[in-house]
């Protein structure tokens, strides 16, 4: 058994030699990547309160989502919320369209993708990612409130992202606003009925989102939230959120 995991080793090492071309362009990946926090830390830092909101790339202009994500970001922009979006088209061209007509910025953390992302024309504020990673950070380090709209995977990732930074203490409390209930029962009942029996999540998991569909009642959701509190982090946040 040793001489044949000797073999395998001698074998690995023949069909993977070392490349140093490839070596040197993974360590200045890491300035690339450095240059996109810094540029996002540095035009979004001055933006709070924002709320960051999510969807479907692929809803068109004239569908009920899309004019319920345009409302709801209006509503957002003129309580004093910049509002965050993907900046592609879909449900994030309503969002940013929608917030950019109201009184607060309008923001696209654009992502360059094979297919789909293209960006929209009404960002006030446009950041462009080529990692969804230093993006992903983008979206949570600044935020006060995540609203999400029906969508695919994406928007799952980022809801998913969101509870569980929120779950194990990895971020700050936040409200998670889910819009349109009948989108999201499916996949809600699934977390209360098989996740919560099999305790793969707790019953007061459940408790870190809300299901809202009026923009005002989202807005007042959000100020209800930090009724008690301001929106910018307190310190002991500001050292969680340090080390997303």
């Amino acid at each position: 058994m040793k001489e044949k995991s000797k073999e395998t080793k001698r074998k690995l090492t023949r069909l993977n030699p070392i490349n140093d071309a490839a070596l040197i362009r993974e360590s200045w990946k890491i300035f690339q990547i450095m240059a996109e926090f810094v540029e996002g830390f540095e035009k979004l830092a001055r933006i709070r309160p924002s709320v960051s909101v999510f969807g479907s790339a692929r809803t068109p202009a004239d569908h009920p989502y899309y004019k319920q994500a345009e409302a709801i970001s209006l509503a957002l922009s003129n309580a004093g919320f910049s509002v965050v979006s993907g900046g592609g088209p879909g449900i994030m061209e309503a969002v940013n369209k929608g917030a950019s007509e109201g009184k607060s910025p309008s923001i696209g953390l654009n992502i360059q993708l094979p297919h789909e992302q293209s960006s929209n024309a009404f960002q006030d504020i446009a950041l462009n990612f080529r990692h969804f990673f230093s993006r992903k950070v983008m979206f949570v380090k600044y935020a006060s409130a995540y609203v999400v709209c029906p969508g695919g995977f994406g928007t799952l990732d980022e809801m998913a992202e969101i509870l569980t930074l929120i779950q194990t203490g990895k971020t700050r409390n936040i409200p998670i606003i889910l819009v349109n209930a009948s989108f999201w029962k499916g996949l809600l009942d699934w977390f209360e009925n098989t996740l919560v029996p099999e305790n793969t999540i707790s019953a007061e998991d459940l408790n870190l989102f809300k299901l809202i569909d009026d923009p005002d009642e989202i807005v007042k959701a959000i100020f209800d939230h930090y009724e008690d509190r301001d929106f910018e982090p307190s310190e002991d946040e500001l050292e969680i959120l340090s080390h997303l």
